[in-house]
């Protein structure tokens, strides 16, 4: 089963320095069907303005990925990390037993566009921990690329949970397909461009949840750029 939740249907969070579209519930914005699906808690679509960005604040006990469309993004943390996100770079921060940290435009005159997820971890109170790496374009065109997982599979990145994120670039006859494991649950987000999945049309800021679907087919994209979660079972109550 397919559900689609086009991108017009997000929350909107606007402070003129932030544009922000939440595909699930966060800050203000709050829908009780939309609380998040399986572990994915934060799909933020964020676009910050140049030299702002987000103040020092704490974390707990949360997986939080993110993932540079445009720009670059400044970070810095408590544990002393600092570094510089741009296209193609993924950041996974466990915030763990608590970390503080900022996020501001790296950038003076262009905007930063970037994707902030969060994931619900398998383990509280561990000691927090930062990782970041590039995969490169040639990596996704064409295949969905795994960049998450719980071992750091293929040189993936490594989560404190049952959880798989890939990445991939399609354009034109550009073509790849997925085999999730039985008993499986999968979110798909269109980061830009247009594409389709399973025969479906998707544009930028869509997603799709999935269930009892196995085979996940991606082709006919327009400059697309798409990430795949690969997720447990489980329900989320909405609340």
């Amino acid at each position: 089963m397919m559900e689609l939740r086009k991108a017009a249907a997000r929350g909107v969070a606007d402070f003129g320095w932030l544009d922000s579209r939440h595909s699930f519930s966060f800050g203000n914005y709050h829908d009780p069907q939309q609380v998040g699906f399986s572990d994915l808690r934060v799909i933020n679509d964020d676009r910050v303005q140049p030299g702002q960005g987000f103040g020092t604040h704490p974390h707990r006990d949360m997986e939080i990925l993110s993932y540079v469309l445009d720009g670059a993004l400044e970070h810095k943390d408590s544990m002393g990390t600092g570094s510089v996100i741009r296209p193609g770079d993924v950041q996974m921060m466990s915030a763990g037993s608590g970390i503080s940290h900022s996020e501001f435009n790296h950038s003076a005159q262009q905007p930063v566009h970037f994707l902030q997820i969060w994931i619900v971890p398998d383990r509280v109170g561990v000691a927090p921990r930062y990782q970041q790496k590039h995969f490169a374009a040639v990596e996704k065109r064409g295949r969905m690329r795994l960049i998450i997982s719980p071992n750091g599979a293929e040189g993936s990145l490594n989560v404190y949970q049952d959880a798989r994120v890939h990445a991939g670039l399609f354009n034109g006859a550009e073509r790849a397909e997925l085999t999730l494991p039985s008993q499986r649950q999968a979110y798909v987000h269109v980061a830009r461009g247009t594409l389709q999945l399973n025969g479906i049309t998707l544009q930028a800021g869509d997603g799709v949840r999935m269930r009892e679907e196995t085979l996940l087919c991606f082709d006919s994209g327009q400059e697309a750029e798409v990430l795949l979660f690969d997720l447990r079972p489980v329900e989320v109550r909405a609340g």
